[in-house]
């Protein structure tokens, strides 16, 4: 019961903060007409951080951790990252729900979705320095319990999260709620992106 609980709570107090692919799984919900539209995105998401945590249980964090050169390396490509992602995310805000809808075809829904999930090392950060680290403490069935409750956790999370989307979509027919997120969302990974430079700096240079 133990791992259970504590994968479960582990992994919405790192699932909940808005981050880059909250907001597009929310974005995907809210501006295709119907749901299975976004049934791509919210897959793709699901299964990126099913590898995620599995590659981060089974012991991957060990390896990340005790390479200081391979953080700095992870860290400096997460500042550019970001910044794009922060770049692409305010000018999303600028289009209309229609025009978003119709640039999302399934292909860029995948292909958007793997690259804010496994090339987001802030969440790669998270996945392998929490979760992998975290599961430590325990062995053999409770190691995978705990893991299977992480990503049961996260799996829900992106249907809801798209739900949600797709309901507020249907009441902001001006589009201004989602035009203020993506804005909210953009500043909110910039600033991240400096937290992250910032790190990169204090690790590499002091």
């Amino acid at each position: 019961m133990q791992p259970l609980l504590h994968g479960i709570v582990l992994a919405f107090g790192l699932i909940l903060p808005l981050g880059v692919q909250n907001v597009f799984i929310f974005n995907q919900g809210a501006i295709h007409k119907k749901f299975r539209y976004a049934l791509p995105a919210i897959l793709t998401a699901g299964v990126s951080d099913t590898l995620l945590i599995t590659l981060a249980v089974a012991g991957v964090s060990l390896i990340v951790l005790n390479f200081t050169w391979l953080q700095s390396v992870m860290l400096l490509f997460g500042f550019c990252f970001l910044i794009y992602m922060g770049v692409v995310m305010w000018r999303s805000s600028s289009e209309k729900q229609v025009e978003q809808a119709e640039s999302y075809s399934p292909k860029r829904q995948i292909i958007f979705a793997a690259s804010v999930s496994l090339l987001n090392p802030h969440a790669i950060m998270d996945t392998i320095g929490v979760i992998g680290t975290s599961s430590i403490v325990y062995e053999g069935l409770d190691k995978w319990i705990f893991a299977l409750a992480c990503i049961v956790v996260s799996w829900m999370w992106f249907f809801a999260l798209a739900v949600v989307g797709k309901k507020i979509g249907q009441l902001d027919i001006s589009g201004r709620f989602l035009t203020r997120l993506n804005q909210v969302s953009a500043i909110i990974v910039w600033v991240m992106a400096i937290f992250m430079g910032y790190q990169f700096m204090n690790l590499t240079f002091f």
